[in-house]
């Protein structure tokens, strides 16, 4: 029987294909509220189906099984599963025909999530918000486009498509990764635009789709020194100020992973939880350090919110195809045909 608690505000990774029993343990921990999935963790369709379908037998409430899956190079199953392109595809046809760049980024949405839920992911870190300005190396082609309102437009289509599936979307990286060329996994990028410059471009994606079609936002680990000396995912003006006031956003806040350079300057990993928790992140993420998970899960003693439990409690998918349902279905098709379109 499943064992019977809340959803927590940590989401942890898992080494491989399968579970072993100490992982079985951890994804039981009462904190514990999610699973990160990463390419180490998929062989094909059916193994990726069996390992999400044991994690989800674990609890009740089932924990919920989030990817990175975007597309071009930030896909992580790709043998089995439609091999996705990077979003500055759309933004180049875009260029050359807007209404079927919208319905492009419609049909990737679709087959994106529709794939994920039919092997058993509820919810992947997508779409990517950041404006591409041409020196960040870490966003790069992950960006629809340069011009804020051509990136809202195919975020909003891309995440229509989403929706049709069943599954919610998470922006990324508020309030806007794209300017500052320093990788956060490695490094501690600044950006020292004043909150104005940032207003009227960067946060524009955010501003059109934050209450329509928007589950769920990833803060950067950026510091906007002209504003707030700590990066976004630590700072309450970011999150509670702007994100959730100004900008009126009740859906989840995941912070980036914690275990990233640029969460560093909080200390610890229970510092770090406790400055994500504190600014206003509902779930907090720490991948591929197991040791550290293991530190948080058994120092950490977290001021969770009944909110937050029924934020991310509202993540779960609308519905979940088969496979042979996506396989007889002139919807999947169309929109399958029109993602191979894009070469």
């Amino acid at each position: 029987m499943a064992l019977q608690m809340p959803l927590g505000p940590v989401m942890c990774d898992v080494a491989g294909l399968a579970l072993s029993d100490a992982e079985r343990a951890v994804l039981q921990h009462p904190l514990v509220g999610g699973v990160i999935l990463f390419t180490r963790n998929y062989a094909d369709p059916d193994q990726l189906a069996a390992l999400c379908a044991e994690i989800h037998a674990l609890r009740s409430p089932a924990l919920i099984i989030t990817v990175d899956h975007e597309g071009g190079r930030v896909q992580r199953f790709r043998s089995g599963f439609t091999r996705l392109p990077a979003m500055r595809r759309l933004g180049e046809v875009w260029a050359q025909d807007a209404h079927l760049a919208r319905r492009l980024a419609q049909d990737t949405g679709f087959v994106l999530a529709s794939e994920l839920l039919a092997a058993g992911v509820d919810l992947s870190f997508t779409p990517v918000l950041d404006l591409d300005y041409g020196h960040s190396s870490v966003i790069g082609d992950r960006a629809f486009h340069s011009d804020p309102d051509i990136t809202a437009e195919l975020a909003y289509a891309l995440m229509l498509g989403l929706r049709e599936s069943g599954m919610g979307a998470v922006g990324k990286h508020f309030p806007g990764h794209g300017f500052a060329a320093a990788d956060s996994h490695v490094a501690m990028p600044v950006d020292e635009r004043e909150f104005e410059q940032l207003w009227h471009a960067d946060i524009v994606p955010y501003r059109h789709v934050l209450k329509t079609v928007m589950s769920g936002v990833m803060p950067a680990h950026v510091i906007y020194s002209a504003i707030d000396p700590q990066p976004a995912g630590f700072s309450r003006f970011w999150l509670q100020d702007v994100l959730r006031t100004r900008l009126g956003f009740d859906g989840v806040i995941f912070s980036d992973d914690l275990t990233m350079e640029g969460a560093t300057v909080a200390g610890d990993i229970v510092a770090r939880a406790d400055a994500a928790l504190s600014a206003g992140c509902d779930m907090v993420l720490v991948c591929n350090r197991p040791d550290l998970t293991a530190d948080l899960l058994t120092r950490w003693q977290p001021d969770f919110a009944a909110r937050s439990s029924q934020r991310i409690e509202a993540l779960r998918p609308a519905g979940r195809p088969s496979p042979e349902q996506l396989a007889l279905s002139p919807r999947f098709q169309a929109a399958w045909a029109g993602v191979q379109s894009l070469g």
